[in-house]
């Protein structure tokens, strides 16, 4: 069994943004992002978090639970290991190259 080594979060909340009326919720985008990332690296140690920005736990997930509420980004947000790599709706191309480069 293999450490965590890379650590995906996925910030959002229950209710969609405005202009996200027409795609998965932050969760949905969490459960499909988990699946196609450890499809593609099942060897990695890779966890996919999600966080409610309403209820985060700790301070990065405060920091960035602030921005989300604040405006200064799109949610579903995609942090990885720490760094913003994708938000509103994330592409699963630039993120897999993301994690590559992480790894």
């Amino acid at each position: 069994m293999s450490t965590i080594g890379i650590i995906v979060t996925v910030y959002g909340a229950e209710q969609k943004c405005a202009s996200c009326v027409h795609l998965p919720s932050a969760l949905e985008t969490k459960e499909w992002l988990e699946a196609a990332l450890s499809r593609k690296f099942p060897d990695i140690g890779l966890e996919v978090l999600y966080v409610d920005i309403e209820n985060p736990n700790g301070e990065e997930q405060e920091s960035f639970s602030e921005a989300i509420l604040n405006d200064e980004y799109f949610y579903p947000l995609v942090v990885l290991n720490g760094e913003v790599i994708a938000e509103g709706n994330p592409n699963l191309k630039s993120v897999s190259a993301k994690v590559e480069a992480a790894v």
